[in-house]
Parts: C-alpha cells; structure tokens; sequence
C-alpha cells in the first residue's frame, strides 16, 4: 500500500473498516476541528497521544515518543483495531503531526495507514465531504505491542554514526535554521556537526502535494551520492522529520531511522559542539 493517498482515492474507500485522524496542531486546533473536518474524522493530539512531553528537552527533546503502553490505549480510545484502514491528515502538506502520527502507527505494526496528500487544504479543494462537531465511534480493544517495530536512533548513537562514517545523518530543517542564521523555536541556533541539509519542504511540488515516487528516488539518489540506505533523520524534534521519511518511503527505498531527540535535544545537552554556515 502506498504511504500516500489522493483525496480523490480517499472519497472512494470502503467505510467499514475506515479510520481517518485529524492531526492538525496550533492554537485553539480542537476548536478547528469541531468548526470543520473531513466527516468522520477523529482528533490526534500532537502533544498528548503523540508525544509524552518531559521537563527536560536535553533528555529526549521537545516531543518524545510515548510509552508504546500508552499509545496502544490512545488507539483503543480512537477505535482503532488490527483491521483498521487509517488515512491522517494535517493542514501542514503532512509535513507535521500527519507523518508522526503515520511513522508511530508503522511503528506499532499497522499496514494499512496512509497520510492524505495535500492534507486538509486538498481535501478542501477536491471536494472531500466535511462535517463538524463531535464524532461517535467505538473504542477497540488494546493492541498489546512490546517494542516499537521500527528503527530509532538516540543522541548517543547519531555521534557514533557520525564519527564512524557509517550512517548519513540528514537534517531536514528549513535551510537557514540549518546554516544558524536565526533559530524561532529551539535556545540555539545551527546544526550537529556532520549532518547535510536536505529541507522537507523538497518533498513538495508548487501546489503542495509530495513529488512523484519515481521523482524522489531520483532526487534523493542523486543527493545521497547512490547510497540510500544506513540513513538517520532528524529535524527540530522528531516531527516534521518523519515527513521525509514518509517521502524517502514513497520513493521504494526501506525507512530510514528516525533521531526522535533531534535538533531540540542535541543543542540543549551540554558539550555537544554545534555547527554554523554563516
């Protein structure tokens, strides 16, 4: 199954086994979603199903993965079972909580889930059905899972990777955050040492929507020299990294390791040089 799906395949999908989660983030965004969202749609929160924020981002960056306990009742709460279909959507291209949230649910083991392509500002204009208010569903039963399926990379082992030669770390931040010319989230501003830049937003054509599979293997062939594999990648913390996942996933190649810490965590822990381009 392709990790993406067109709001045009979206509105011809089997409802029975249909799941498809909101995951838009920002102020007042439940708000948002009870004005207006795909019908059926059911609210993902970034920070409380998605993350499980600590006191200390140099521990973990700005949003952890949660306990793979506690996610498995976030899904039984969203009704999500084994034999769910589950299409996500943000209003970020699936640049943001989409791409978490698909990552976390390949993580747990799902098959079936799929991120909307254009997300919520496509679904708009190709006429996706909306509703508003409060969805009724059923809970599901607890998936029991013990470990997450898919590979995770710590601060630790990123350094090791680096220093080794082994692994190609990518940054996928906007390019000036990379070079350190001014930083509007994290304490500091520039890069880890090693990294290349390669900005999510790439992924995109003009109107917003991911490039072709066959134009992003050859995109990110040519950037990583032939050499798509042993990748570890990384943004501001553990988010929109997951967007170049998806992409590099879409292209045909296996999925790359995502560093969850990223950029939040490396340039808070003490002693860790940190690189500029300015």
């Amino acid at each position: 199954m392709s990790p993406i799906i067109l709001p045009s395949e979206l509105k011809n999908l089997p409802t029975e086994n249909l799941v498809i989660l909101d995951a838009r983030v920002g102020k007042d965004v439940y708000r948002n979603y009870l004005d207006k969202h795909i019908k059926g749609a059911r609210f993902i929160d970034l920070d409380k199903d998605l993350a499980e924020i600590g006191e200390n981002a140099a521990f973990g960056g700005r949003h952890p993965l949660p306990g793979i306990e506690k996610f498995a009742e976030t899904l039984s709460e969203l009704g999500i079972s084994e034999k769910s279909h589950i299409v996500i959507y943000d209003d970020k291209n699936g640049a943001n909580a989409a791409a978490r949230a698909w990552w976390m649910l390949k993580a747990f083991g799902f098959e079936n889930v799929q991120v909307l392509d254009g997300g919520f500002q496509n679904a708009e204009k190709q006429n996706v059905e909306f509703s508003s208010g409060e969805e009724t569903f059923k809970k599901a039963d607890i998936i029991k899972k013990e470990n997450w399926l898919l590979s995770v990379s710590t601060l630790e082992e990123v350094e090791n990777e680096l220093i080794n030669g082994n692994s190609a770390v990518i940054d996928v931040r906007d390019a000036y955050r990379y070079r350190g010319e001014s930083e509007p989230i994290d304490l500091v501003a520039g890069h880890i040492p090693g990294a290349i830049n390669i900005p999510f937003s790439e992924n995109l054509d003009e109107n917003g929507n991911f490039l072709a599979p066959e134009i992003l293997k050859e995109k990110y062939l040519k950037l990583l020299e032939g050499k798509p594999e042993n990748l570890i990648i990384h943004c501001g913390s553990g988010v929109t990294a997951c967007h170049t996942i998806l992409a590099i996933h879409h292209a045909g190649f296996d999925i790359p390791s995502l560093y969850v810490g990223s950029w939040s965590e490396w340039s808070r822990r003490e002693g860790k040089e940190i690189a500029r381009e300015i």
